[in-house]
């Protein structure tokens, strides 16, 4: 893993610019293209008022058959520069949605956490939906500036036939873009506000999903639905009102644009009526009037897409430039497995102090489950060190002055709800492919019954969250992971909570052998683990309160006795 970058903030210009410049090539020979496709469309009219003008004056079949061959050639020409014109330019939009979509998804995968008020569910969003509709100014720069060509060429066509045709185009152009300019603006801010409730209310999904067995167990199911009713209503409404936006706009566009070709078609029939242009001019004019609806559409529409795009990348941006949390240190730990908790003060943790030598197995009994999550986080590193007071030490240095990659190839945390992936068991169990103790990690995990279970053995195909598993698989699959890592140090929380008391007998000697002379640590309340540890410290009340094997303290100790005996 690599450190979070550190590099210069970078706000939604700066990623719209990066986006256009990466894609320099690509936008060029799009424009080209696409200019040549909307110039050809824009021909086609003018072609065929001068070839009623010549045919007519001329009375010619050469004329005609030349005119009938500069329409093929006009049609080849749009056909074919639209079709690689596109081409080359959704490659590109998708092409760069990709590559926002690896950086957002790296900034929310990395080992430290960055300073963002975001929900793992809108962090998805953001790397999906956001991700594209800001890729998506590749092809809007392109489409608008051909669709300019479009306008500017018909207007210098109609110019030339009468100077006031060509101003009454520009200048209706521009009152137009002026008049759906302030739309557009509204467009951009309201769909803004979609996207962050669309996102809020797909994270409320997400951690319903992750936590919709814990809610059915004790009733909070409903309460639960009632939450996310709630913000998907906030985020359908907002969708509606950008849908009232984006139709105004619309039909605005659509209005104004029929105004305008209206208005160049009636000119043009007055200025024939009254002898100013003739017949050809007149035949230019009207499918002039008629074709320029459609560039106008697009040139009056890309706005909207622009500020759609740079509110996209305004919530990008909220990911990308939000600083690390911590900044992780360089050293790496010595050798030896050495884990020293020196007066740590956080949440529940009471100037907790113990420490495990290397090569020994440490049973940590929590009395109250909410120390034993405490202390599993700050383990894991997963609360900065300057979020507690006190220090905790790996092999003589403190976690602080560790880079992330040394804290997570020596000391590895495997958390009581440990996340299992889509793909097979092997690949849940080693994930990297270079592991050379599965088969023992298998074996110590008591994961051979379901290994056996299946004719596809250790490739057996995994579902998403383990959905095909019972949380008792689940877990000795994720114990499984934890042990075939083969970790200086590994601290294991409640590993064995969903199994039942014979197969925690087997894992618990299992784990003990396996982990000979590799530091170990368990917090659990299990009586089988307790008991092959080679002592146990018993914490209550955020402080280690007593010291000595299990069945030293189940002996001497009434309450050990009642916390822990099942």
């Amino acid at each position: 893993m690599t450190t979070p970058d550190t590099r210069r903030p970078r706000p939604a210009s700066d990623i719209l610019r990066t986006a256009l410049r990466r894609n320099r090539g690509a936008m060029i020979w799009g424009t080209v293209l696409m200019g040549l496709y909307q110039a050809g469309e824009t021909a086609f009219p003018i072609a065929l008022g001068l070839i009623v003008e010549h045919t007519m004056r001329e009375r010619s079949l050469g004329s005609l058959g030349l005119s009938i061959a500069a329409l093929a050639v006009i049609i080849t020409t749009v056909s074919l520069s639209w079709r690689f014109g596109m081409r080359i330019l959704q490659k590109a939009n998708t092409t760069e949605a990709h590559r926002w979509r690896v950086k957002v998804a790296a900034c929310g995968l990395q080992p430290v956490a960055r300073d963002v008020d975001l929900k793992s569910g809108e962090i998805l969003t953001i790397a999906t939906e956001d991700a594209d509709q800001t890729a998506d100014i590749i092809e809007v720069v392109p489409l608008l500036i051909s669709s300019l060509v479009a306008v500017v060429v018909a207007a210098v066509a109609l110019g030339l036939a009468d100077i006031r045709l060509g101003l009454l185009v520009i200048v209706g152009t521009a009152a137009i873009m002026s008049a759906l300019s302030v739309l557009s603006r509204r467009i951009g801010s309201s769909t803004q506000e979609q996207q962050a409730r669309v996102a809020r209310a797909g994270a409320k999904v997400a951690d319903l999903i992750t936590g919709l067995r814990p809610l059915h167990g004790f009733g909070g199911n409903h309460a639960a639905f009632r939450s996310y009713r709630k913000v998907s209503t906030e985020a359908k409404l907002q969708a509606v009102t950008v849908a009232k936006v984006n139709g105004a706009y619309a039909g605005t566009a659509l209005a104004l644009n029929a105004v305008l070709a209206g208005a160049v078609t009636l000119t043009a029939g007055w200025l024939a009526f009254d002898g100013q242009i003739n017949i050809g001019e007149l035949v230019m004019a009207v499918g002039l009037a008629q074709f320029i609806m459609e560039p106008l559409r697009l040139f009056s529409e890309m706005p909207k897409y622009v500020m759609i795009a740079r509110a996209s990348a305004e919530r990008m941006a909220l990911v990308l430039t939000a600083p690390p949390v911590t900044t992780p240190g360089s050293e790496h730990p010595a050798a030896g497995g050495n884990l020293e908790i020196d007066c740590v003060r956080y949440g529940t943790l009471r100037d907790l102090k113990f420490t495990v030598v290397a090569g020994e197995f440490v049973a940590i009994a929590a009395y109250q489950p909410r120390a034993a999550a405490d202390l599993a986080a700050v383990l894991a590193a997963n609360v900065p060190p300057d979020a507690y007071e006190g220090a905790v030490r790996v092999a003589g240095r403190e976690l602080g002055e560790l880079s992330v990659e040394a804290v997570r190839a020596h000391l590895l945390v495997n958390p009581y709800d440990g996340e299992i992936f889509a793909g097979t068991l092997r690949t849940n169990i080693d994930p990297t492919g270079t592991s050379r103790t599965v088969p023992e990690a298998v074996e110590a995990s008591m994961l051979t019954d379901v290994v056996a279970l299946h004719r596809d053995g250790l490739d057996y195909g995994v579902r998403d969250r383990g959905a095909n598993l019972s949380g008792g698989q689940r877990q000795r699959l994720s114990l499984a992971r934890a042990l075939a890592a083969d970790s200086e140090v590994l601290v294991l929380h409640d590993p064995t909570t969903a199994v039942d008391a014979v197969t925690e007998q087997l894992i618990a000697r299992n784990v003990a052998k396996l982990r000979r002379g590799r530091t170990t640590v368990v917090i659990t309340s299990s009586p089988a683990l307790l008991d092959v540890a080679d002592r146990v410290l018993v914490l209550d009340e955020g402080a280690v309160t007593a010291e000595d094997t299990h069945r030293n303290l189940l002996a001497g100790d009434a309450d050990y006795c009642l916390a822990v005996a099942r």
